[in-house]
């Protein structure tokens, strides 16, 4: 152990040690994150191929939905197999390298998601306050564009983040306090100066949850407020889906920057219950997204029964959809 006390030492291998209370029985975990992880695929695999196999649902809105169904597959296959693995042999380790690379890939397809969820809000925001101009800002064009800026942004603040983290010695303890390579868990491990990594990470939550949910939250004021001058029976809808959308992302957005932060603020939570609120902002959208934005959508429920061929009494050819009724999808 004292070769471990000085800064000429440094760890280059970690494990991992989520659940401390039932580390002998992690075994148990097995089945239900198992379940999850194939609810996860099933249902956002699904979609995928649905709007992929339908030319009618190949507009700006239903690629949208399909790049979020592609990312949070990614973003939970980069951490829930290994995990389950690790479950599986009661001893989950991990090198430096593969470590930082898991902590890149998480982080940045994170960032990806929340791009994501800011473009599908002005989406609804242009087709519901501005939808005779929709066409002219909503294009190919557009999608282009931003797909490049959310790849240059996340992908530049997260190789800042992983940098900072992986020029850091680790001479304390070797376990990482989670059960994927979270930033603050690894970083909290140092032994030297953290004050810009702990930086960056408030950074980080500054830029994705600070500007992206402000946005959201600014776009969906101007959809009530427009939607408040329709009918009764289109209000209540486009209350009940604007209110799961933004329910649906508080909680993407509230769980992630708890458990990110509280590491950075010094906030005790309990090494379990931390582990638990980092699976669940992986999960948790991962698994009712494409319900929210997919099931829900009368085009794509249409779709779903033309593509596997199954008879319903709604017929997709004759649906008129308005304006605020296109805002559920």
């Amino acid at each position: 152990m004292e070769p471990w006390q000085g800064r000429n030492f440094s760890h280059n291998s970690f494990v991992f040690l989520g659940f401390p209370e039932i580390s002998r029985h992690l075994q148990l975990l097995l089945l239900p994150f198992s379940v999850s992880y194939g609810c996860v695929l099933l249902v956002n695999l699904l979609l995928v191929y649905v709007i992929r196999n339908l030319e009618t649902l190949h507009s700006p809105m239903y690629l949208l939905i399909s790049a979020l169904c592609l990312v949070d597959v990614l973003v939970v296959s980069a951490i829930v197999p290994r995990m389950l693995v690790g479950f599986l042999m009661e001893r989950d380790e991990i090198s430096l390298a593969g470590c930082l690379l898991q902590m890149f890939v998480a982080h940045f397809l994170s960032s990806l998601e929340s791009t994501l969820l800011l473009a599908m809000a002005l989406d609804r925001y242009v087709a519901i306050c501005r939808p005779l101009r929709y066409c002219d800002i909503i294009t190919s064009s557009t999608l282009v564009k931003l797909s490049v800026f959310a790849l240059l942004r996340s992908g530049s603040i997260m190789l800042t983040l992983v940098a900072l983290a992986g020029s850091l010695s680790f001479c304390h303890s070797n376990v990482i306090l989670h059960c994927y390579c979270d930033h603050m868990a690894l970083v909290s491990l140092a032994c030297g100066d953290t004050r810009r990594s702990n930086a960056m990470g408030l950074a980080v939550i500054g830029c994705f949850v600070g500007v992206d949910i402000s946005l959201i939250f600014l776009s969906y004021v101007k959809i009530l407020r427009a939607v408040l001058r329709t009918p009764d029976g289109d209000r209540w809808k486009a209350f009940h889906t604007c209110g799961t959308h933004l329910m649906v992302m508080l909680s993407f957005y509230l769980v992630g920057s708890v458990t990110f932060l509280s590491h950075n603020l010094g906030i005790p939570i309990p090494t379990t219950a931390n582990t638990f609120m980092g699976l669940t902002y992986i999960l948790l959208p991962a698994t009712v997204n494409p319900i929210i934005y997919g099931v829900r959508t009368k085009e794509i429920r249409n779709g779903f029964y033309k593509v596997f061929k199954i008879r319903t009494n709604d017929k997709v050819s004759t649906i008129k959809v308005s304006p605020i009724a296109k805002d559920s999808r």
